[in-house]
């Protein structure tokens, strides 16, 4: 498999913008982030910096995952959204295809993870050294070759789903890290950040994104 990054040159996908955040479509295959060295410059920010110079990172998305992201424009939202990821007040859905059939219909994976040294990038799950880590499921249709479910991460530790889908013996289809032998039958990561729902900073109000899977 090619492990060369090369990014898709599609345009900004813009959801929603206005004086105090921006909302994007992040496509699948583009760091939300610069990686380290020159040929890794190229991510979802330092585009947006083009066109909005003002724009803060508040959380991230993995590079394979495509999706709902936001950002601020201004120092009071990156802190107000800041806070609301790290209390957890975000609510954050995913649509994931998985190999073989998950049963039951609904459950709870919560397994501690810590990052595998070793291994780096890479996370595990360490019952005695991890960070707490909870993913609700629930399935929308299943096959014996594939499950197509909602994920819901009631944490946000990095590489969450993809570990705990992993743990459970279904790992996420097209995943390069964790299911590299089927990586070179799907197009990509079947993973999709599919709706957000926060308070926006200038007043509280509720607010809800949401981006149908690409798959």
């Amino acid at each position: 498999m090619d492990t060369t990054y090369a990014p898709p040159d599609s345009p900004l996908d813009i959801l929603h913008e206005d004086h105090e955040i921006l909302v994007v479509n992040k496509p699948a295959g583009l760091l939300s982030v610069p990686g380290k060295g020159p040929e890794l410059a190229d991510c979802l920010i330092a585009r947006l910096e083009a066109a909005y110079p003002q724009v803060l990172l508040v959380h991230r998305l993995d590079r394979d995952t495509s999706g709902v992201m936001v950002f601020g424009l201004t120092p009071h939202a990156q802190r107000h959204l800041g806070l609301q990821f790290e209390k957890r007040q975000t609510k954050k859905t995913y649509l994931a295809r998985v190999a073989g059939r998950l049963e039951p219909k609904t459950g709870t994976a919560d397994l501690p993870l810590i990052v595998d040294w070793p291994n780096r990038p890479l996370q595990k799950v360490d019952h005695e050294t991890g960070k707490p880590a909870v993913t609700e499921w629930r399935v929308m249709k299943a096959s014996d070759e594939e499950s197509r479910v909602k994920l819901y991460p009631q944490t946000g530790r990095s590489h969450q789903l993809r570990v705990h889908m992993l743990a459970l013996g279904h790992p996420i289809l097209g995943d390069p890290l964790y299911a590299p032998e089927t990586a070179d039958r799907y197009p990509r990561m079947m993973l999709h950040a599919e709706e957000l729902r926060l308070r926006h900073p200038d007043g509280g109000e509720g607010m809800k994104f949401r981006v149908a899977a690409p798959f």
